[in-house]
């Protein structure tokens, strides 16, 4: 499928000028990308942004930026309902591992297997439900393993007044 529409993130600020870049997913992998693969992961919803970075703790936010994004990409398989899911043979249960757990134990967490699988056949992302602390059904993440400034998969920082440092040097 194609997803078109405007998308967040919350950044570490010593990391704002590379809204884009997908390296930090790439350092350790993350739930839906293996070490060593970048992926973008964006929130489909203000709120969930704030979620994503929070990480359940429910008092107390590290500071961050917050940004949005233009987004124009195929290629996207949908994995927000049960239906989807078996459509694409993707287990929730897979998706919902305790991925962090999983490296912990110097193990490959299952969800790492859906990007071998979709990725290899050629999606460039996916959109599912978020599975940060306190999570609801209406907070979903669209996760990016492909994407440029150009279509078919489109990603553009929302930025007019130029307010994103453009290295970290401005950052302490």
């Amino acid at each position: 499928m194609r997803f078109v529409g405007t998308c967040y993130r919350a950044h570490d600020p010593r990391w704002s000028f590379k809204p884009i870049s997908g390296d930090g997913a790439a350092i350790r992998g993350a739930r839906f990308n293996p070490k060593g693969i970048p992926a973008l992961y964006l929130a489909l919803s203000i709120m969930t942004a704030v979620k994503e970075i929070n990480q359940g703790l429910a008092y107390r936010i590290d500071p961050c930026v917050l940004c949005s994004y233009d987004v124009d990409c195929d290629h996207i398989v949908d994995l927000r309902t049960a239906e989807a899911r078996d459509a694409a043979g993707i287990r929730y249960e897979d998706m919902a591992c305790a991925w962090m757990n999983f490296l912990a134990e110097g193990e490959r967490p299952p969800s790492w297997s859906i990007y071998d699988r979709l990725a290899g056949e050629g999606a460039s992302g996916i959109l599912v439900p978020s599975f940060a602390p306190g999570a609801e059904e209406a907070d979903q993440n669209l996760v990016l393993w492909s994407w440029g400034e150009e279509p078919p998969h489109k990603v553009c920082v929302i930025d007019p007044s130029g307010r994103l440092p453009r290295n970290q040097l401005s950052w302490r």
